[in-house]
């Protein structure tokens, strides 16, 4: 979700029990909106400046701190309220899915219970009350270890990443770090420095880890890396390769059907491999346990129905489904001026696109008609490609400096255009294809801020970029949060009417796009796969889809002929893609 749409989320959600993700990885903006908050709120604003001692960990400290005692505020308050009709306390119990709690707030809220025994029972329920999680997330890749403001080199225990690590470590918050991109040692050797990472007394743990994966084998590795070192993983997060906002990391083909099977069956198989590895550990510090904590295993990425919710839950036994690029519909939810909802409303399949627009030269899911992305092609077409580069946190590249620069930077982008005119290896097409790769690099670390400070109406010259995934084409409705909470628990349909495929095929599609497009970047010196990786690619698809006609059944609850059809005839596809050809083996 980027780091301004949910900067702030927990204050408009967290009362009604509803967890939400920010990003540590911008510390100016979270300054700023601390400032913001401080104001708003009538509390005391002391600036932590940029250059500062551990600036960047005590912004988030402080930031974090201002969330968790508005929220509890809100929270209490909200607790406070008397059931009369209207009062918001009613809300938290109408956004709950169907359950135990929810069939105990209609109880209570019927007509036939006496008063005494009515009010009694209210302050149960008021009792049972949980406000929302605020859970932040490093991103593991982003990890500079240059001062923005002196362009000095940082300590080794002074970069990006393990100052938000720190920022969230020192705080009071009780929740989750979600750490994606995989494996950072240095940034995961950091986190036994911090007490509140290890289990109490009655085995709680105040702040838990969290790890985004794309695999079981990922899990597995990272997994027994932290347990090692007295970490425990208290959720695993499948994300869907390709079918995601922002960043995607894409298998070799592998499905979602097949990696969520691999997790059911082999869950419990994780633990009992990590526990003992996690108790010897505990074990060096002076820590006892007296089994292995709880664990969580949730999936996010394309879910899009409450079908496809309830299959998940049930039939893989995740015990949640993640929901973001939807929630961009949200206004409610999160940060997002109205010109950018719009356009977002009305995106389609042309508008969101799988880009190279990262700087970190990851496939990044953009919407090409931000802000951001107008103003880019505007500067090209003047001969200034490039970012000014005002924050500097994606600064990494020595191609061609001995300081890092970032790949979205003028300076970078001129030097490299220039290498290009200079090959001799590269046709006139293969030419005009490297330089439009290296000129799409956006400046998204400073763009991506620029949802909230619109919004809050602060001064800023970055130009909105909107990182939302593939799944909000299907999504034409501004809604309410009580909608889309609705639509997720199947009490309404905010996709009636739309002929949208199941998410699996969904997905399957986007790999199949994205392979064509990797054969296509091989054939003009944009990537250097080998026929072998597209031999394995594509076997790994005609497999996923062997596994989805097994299990249609269990995975579509309506419409199995059309997805038994559509899977044919995108096997017929995939038998018919046309591979690199191997390289020749010149004698020896």
């Amino acid at each position: 979700m980027g780091t301004g749409f949910t900067i702030d989320t927990c204050l408009k959600v967290a009362r009604y029990g509803i967890h939400s993700v920010l990003s540590l990885g911008d510390d100016e903006l979270i300054e700023r909106v601390r400032e913001y908050h401080c104001k708003e709120y009538g509390i005391h604003y002391e600036e932590i400046e940029g250059g500062s001692e551990d600036h960047r960990a005590k912004r988030i400290t402080a930031y974090l701190n201002q969330l968790n005692l508005l929220v509890n505020d809100q929270f209490e308050a909200l607790r406070q309220q008397s059931f009369e009709t209207g009062k918001d306390i009613n809300r938290y119990f109408k956004l709950l899915p169907d359950g135990d709690l929810k069939r105990e707030y209609n109880r209570v809220m019927s007509d036939a219970l006496p008063v005494e025994n009515k009010k009694r029972r209210q302050d149960e329920l008021r009792r049972l009350m949980r406000p929302g999680c605020i859970n932040v997330n490093v991103m593991t890749k982003v990890d500079c270890n240059i001062d923005r403001i002196d362009h000095s080199m940082h300590e080794p225990d002074k970069t990006d990443a393990l100052n938000g690590l720190k920022g969230f470590a020192e705080s009071d918050v009780r929740s989750s770090i979600i750490f994606s991109a995989g494996m950072n040692p240095r940034l995961y050797g950091a986190i036994a420095k911090y007490p509140d990472f290890f289990p109490d007394l009655t085995g709680a743990i105040k702040k838990q880890v969290v790890l985004k994966v794309s695999d079981y084998r990922s899990a597995a590795i990272q997994g027994r890396f932290l347990a090692k070192k007295g970490i425990w993983v208290s959720e695993w997060r499948f994300e869907s390769g390709l079918n995601c906002g922002g960043h995607a990391f894409a298998t070799q083909g592998m499905l979602m059907g097949p990696i969520l099977k691999e997790f059911k069956e082999r869950r419990m198989e994780l633990i009992e491999t990590l526990f003992p590895l996690y108790e010897a550990a505990l074990e060096k510090t002076g820590r006892e346990i007296g089994g292995p904590p709880p664990h969580r295993f949730t999936v996010q990425g394309g879910v899009g129905t409450h079908a496809e919710h309830d299959a998940i839950l049930k039939y893989y036994e995740a015990d949640a489904t993640g929901w973001g690029s939807p929630f961009l519909l949200v206004p409610e939810a999160v940060r997002i001026d109205d010109g950018h909802l719009e356009k977002v409303r009305v995106a389609g399949e042309k508008e969101i696109k799988l880009t190279r627009s990262s700087p970190l030269g990851i496939p990044f899911w953009n919407l090409l008609t931000s802000e951001s992305e107008a103003y880019r092609r505007e500067q090209i077409a003047d001969g200034k490609a490039g970012s000014i580069c005002p924050h500097r946190y994606l600064k990494f590249n020595t191609e061609f400096t001995k300081k890092p620069i970032c790949r979205s930077s003028k300076a970078y982008q001129a030097l490299k255009i220039k290498e290009i005119n200079g090959r001799d290896d590269l046709d006139v097409e293969q030419k005009s294809a490297h330089v439009q790769e290296t000129t799409d690099r956006a400046c998204i670390c400073f763009d991506l801020s620029a949802p909230a400070l619109k919004v809050m109406n602060l001064p800023t010259t970055s130009k909105l970029n909107v990182c939302v995934g593939p799944n909000a084409r299907f999504f034409d409705k501004v809604s309410s949060l009580r909608e889309m909470v609705d639509h997720i628990y199947g009490r309404i349909d905010l996709l009636k009417g739309e002929n949208r495929p199941n998410m699996f095929l969904n997905e399957l599609k986007l790999y199949m796009e994205y392979m064509a497009e990797e054969v296509e970047r091989v054939r003009l010196k944009l990537s250097n796969q080998t026929h072998d990786y597209f031999e394995g690619y594509k076997l790994n698809l005609l497999n996923g889809i062997e596994y989805y006609r097994e299990q249609a059944d269990n995975l579509v609850a309506k419409g199995r002929d059309n997805f038994l059809s559509q899977l044919d005839t995108l096997a017929a596809e995939i038998d018919a893609m046309v591979l690199p050809a191997p390289l020749a083996l010149e004698p020896a």
